[in-house]
């Protein structure tokens, strides 16, 4: 009965390191990498989790099989130290991943919004980013639009989309969010017209246009596409473009 005592607390202990260090490792996940709405746009809650328990699970579970205070010190410290290194590499490939999979942009494409992920930018085109723009920013999601295309480029570029690289992801057709404010204007629709197309969501709608500290008629939106097909609502200053508001409504 002591035995199993003894190694009832070394778990409790090494699972209170390990809710601190998955605390301190989700503080860098959803506040840098993936601050909201991208955490729910962009998979990343589920990422995290994923990562979190398998960390936060099994390292103290192993110390619970391990653990036996009849051992040395010399081989208690070797037990923990074997378990601690391999616990944090676990972390810190999942980090690793959730990092590469962060979101990067949220750019406008023509007639939406579209979250651009690091690992959806071909890295041989990385070298084509515009001065003045940050490929790979690490501080979350910056606003970008699309420059408009000319002659053969809708074709062309159309038809690689169709390969497998969203035209959003092309860091050559990259512009500053400014640049594009009148295409976004003319593309996007009043809010006004949210509660008549969705009348049942109208609370979800009330809340997203009170979070924009906006009068209704001073909005407008458009669809924001995440990943996996996830797509929200993006509201926006009728006059400026800049988003102020999002509702997690499909609003295509």
């Amino acid at each position: 009965m002591t035995l199993w005592i003894s190694k009832v607390r070394a778990l409790v202990i090494h699972l209170g390191l390990s809710l601190a260090v998955a605390a301190l490792a989700a503080a860098l996940v959803f506040w840098l990498w993936y601050p909201p709405p991208f955490r729910a746009l962009s998979g990343g809650r589920e990422l995290f989790v994923l990562v979190a328990v398998v960390d936060v699970v099994i390292g103290p579970l192993v110390t619970l099989v391990v653990f036996n205070p009849r051992k040395s010190r010399r081989e208690k410290w070797l037990d923990f130290s074997v378990i601690g290194v391999l616990q944090l590499a676990a972390l810190g490939y999942g980090l690793h991943t959730i990092h590469e999979a962060r979101p990067v942009h949220a750019v406008f494409e023509y007639n939406r919004f579209r979250v651009v992920h690091a690992n959806d930018i071909p890295p041989d085109l990385l070298g084509r980013t515009p001065a003045g723009i940050t490929a790979l920013p690490l501080s979350g999601p910056t606003w970008l639009s699309l420059r408009p295309l000319v002659g053969g480029e809708v074709a062309d570029y159309t038809l690689q989309a169709l390969d497998g690289v969203p035209i959003s992801a092309r860091p050559e057709l990259w512009q500053p969010y400014d640049s594009g404010r009148q295409a976004i204007l003319a593309a996007a629709r009043p809010a006004t017209e949210l509660e008549g197309r969705f009348p049942r969501e109208a609370a979800l709608i009330g809340q997203g246009v009170a979070q924009s500290g906006r009068a209704v008629d001073g909005l407008k939106y458009l669809p924001i596409q995440g990943r996996k097909g996830v797509v929200w609502t993006v509201l926006l200053d009728a006059r400026t473009a800049q988003p102020v508001g999002f509702v997690p409504l499909d609003s295509f």
